[in-house]
């Protein structure tokens, strides 16, 4: 039985799919599944940029400080117990 075959109408992301492959010493399906799986595990439950910056500009105004709204949620971490 034939493999599932990806089209991909691209030529650039044929030909960097390739190369890597060439330099990674793997195949082409190899390179595009761990490709989508990390661009998968990336963008999972992350909330687009234009809704993140909406809420802080409703939360804090126009003029915010990303220092202080970062520090804001920073606690030290206590090391570990020996």
């Amino acid at each position: 039985m034939a493999e599932p075959q990806l089209s991909v109408r691209s030529a650039r992301a044929r030909d960097l799919a390739h190369r890597l492959a060439r330099r990674e010493n793997r195949s082409v399906a190899e390179i595009v599944e761990r490709a989508l799986e990390f661009y998968e595990s990336r963008e999972t439950g992350r909330e687009p940029a234009a809704v993140f910056y909406q809420r802080l500009s409703s939360s804090y105004g126009t003029d915010i400080d990303l220092d202080a709204v970062i520090g804001e949620n920073r606690r030290p971490h206590a090391g570990p117990e020996l």
